[in-house]
C-alpha cells in the first residue's frame, strides 16, 4: 500500500512541466521513491538533500528568521529544489532551466501540502 502511494505521488510530480528528476526522501535522508533517468548514488543523494534543508533550517534559527520552505540550487543544467512536505518527507526535484519556475513551485507546493497531510 505504501509503495503504491509513493508511486502515485512520484507520478503526480512528474506531470509538473519541466520536472526532469524527482524523489521523495525522508527527513532522515532515506530514499523513499524516485523518477530519474540515469544512474546515481541514491543513498548519498537522499542524505545530502536532507542535510541541505536541515542546514538551511538551522541557519534560519541562528539568525532568528522563519524556517525556509525550500532550498534551491541553480546551475546551468537546471534548478534543484528541496522542499519540505510535512514533518517526515522531503520532495526533491530537478527542474529544466527553461521552465516557468513560478508555475513549477506553485504546483510543487500544492503536492507537498497533500503529501504532508498524508504521512
Amino acid at each position: 500500500m505504501l509503495k503504491e502511494k509513493i508511486a502515485g505521488i512520484i507520478e503526480d510530480i512528474t506531470k509538473v512541466g519541466g520536472v526532469r528528476l524527482c524523489a521523495l526522501v525522508s527527513r532522515d535522508g532515506i530514499m523513499l521513491g524516485k523518477h530519474a533517468a540515469g544512474d546515481f548514488n541514491e543513498a548519498w543523494f537522499a542524505a545530502m538533500c536532507a542535510t541541505l534543508l536541515a542546514s538551511a533550517e538551522s541557519a534560519a534559527v541562528i539568525i532568528k528568521i522563519q524556517s525556509p520552505e525550500m532550498v534551491t540550487i541553480q546551475t546551468s543544467d537546471g534548478v534543484l529544489i528541496i522542499m519540505g512536505a510535512g514533518d517526515k518527507i522531503l520532495l526533491t526535484t530537478l527542474i529544466d532551466p527553461s521552465a516557468d519556475m513560478e508555475a513549477v513551485t506553485t504546483s510543487l507546493r500544492d503536492i507537498a501540502e497533500e503529501v504532508g497531510g498524508s504521512f
